[in-house]
């Protein structure tokens, strides 16, 4: 059973688009997609440096165009399997919403302009971002984020949990950090699926709203609590909804696993995922999709495992 995997916010690194873009149609995609969101995402997703890429506003349309682009370079035309397994992480779920039917790519890519742009304006109320903690004991981990005053912002499973507040907070966190655990700062420009997000829920729920959808072709997996989704209006609320709440990614792990998926494919620009998959799902295979040159390869791939 094959799984199609799309990463979020902070996997983008300057140039990651080049080699896809020798491609006509990725090419032209890319053009309509830059139109659609006012973006120019040929230069961002080629020549643009990592720090203007990190900005949120661009970051996310990029991620979910590249996302779209490259899954249809891969199927070339013809449908998932109606027993695939589809998920994102964050932003990565209106990938998934793209790739399961639930909403045209144009729809998705206004969705994630106006995602995008408002989470930009939340962030900038206030200093805030995001830390991995790496090992340590979760449940220490889990207490230690908590006094510190932080969220648990992404549950990635075990050995990685994310911790996201105020510049403030995540200063004093370090200064303290949980026992045996190694910490990594993401480079993202907010505290992204906590409560300094809220103000762009009501944006982004006004805009869901008057979106066309779809119910899923494909069994589509939501961040809220890893469950698979059957109607198309409840996947865009719960999109909305993730903006100011906590990933969790854990459990869609595990329904991953309890499904009997047996090979994941992560769209460009891959590998986040897929290392997480590494440690928790140890006999699934996996693919991580990131240049044209891998096409034939992931196409049996995926025909391996579907």
């Amino acid at each position: 059973m094959l799984a199609i995997l799309a990463p979020g916010q902070g996997a983008q690194k300057s140039g990651f688009l080049q080699p896809w873009t020798e491609s006509a149609t990725f090419a032209r995609g890319l053009d309509w997609y830059s139109a659609v969101t006012g973006l120019d995402l040929g230069h961002l997703g080629t020549r643009a440096d990592d720090e203007t890429i990190r900005d949120t506003a661009i970051a996310q349309p990029l991620l979910v165009a590249a996302g779209a682009l490259t899954l249809a370079e891969l199927l070339d035309g013809t449908a998932l399997a109606p027993d695939t397994v589809v998920a994102g992480h964050s932003v990565g779920e209106i990938t998934a919403a793209i790739a399961a039917g639930v909403v045209s790519a144009e729809t998705g890519m206004v969705l994630v302009r106006e995602r995008g742009r408002a989470m930009a304006e939340a962030a900038a109320a206030e200093p805030t971002s995001m830390t991995a903690v790496l090992a340590g004991d979760p449940t220490e981990v889990l207490a230690k984020i908590e006094a510190a005053g932080l969220t648990a912002a992404n549950n990635n499973g075990p050995g990685q949990i994310v911790a996201a507040g105020t510049a403030a907070q995540l200063e004093a966190f370090a200064a303290d950090p949980p026992a045996r655990a190694r910490l990594a700062p993401l480079q993202v420009a907010g505290a992204f699926h906590t409560v300094h997000m809220e103000p762009a829920v009501a944006h982004l729920a006004a805009v869901a709203a008057a979106a066309p959808v779809s119910d899923p072709t494909t069994r589509l997996l939501s961040n809220r609590d890893g469950s698979v989704i059957t109607e198309g209006r409840d996947m865009l609320d719960r999109i909305v909804a993730q903006v100011a709440n906590p990933v969790r990614w854990d459990r869609c792990l595990t329904t991953l696993g309890e499904l009997g998926v047996t090979g994941l494919l992560e769209v460009t620009p891959a590998g986040t995922l897929a290392g997480i998959a590494k440690r928790h799902l140890r006999e699934v295979e996996r693919f991580t999709l990131n240049t044209p040159d891998q096409l034939d390869e992931a196409r049996a791939f995926v025909a391996s495992h579907s």
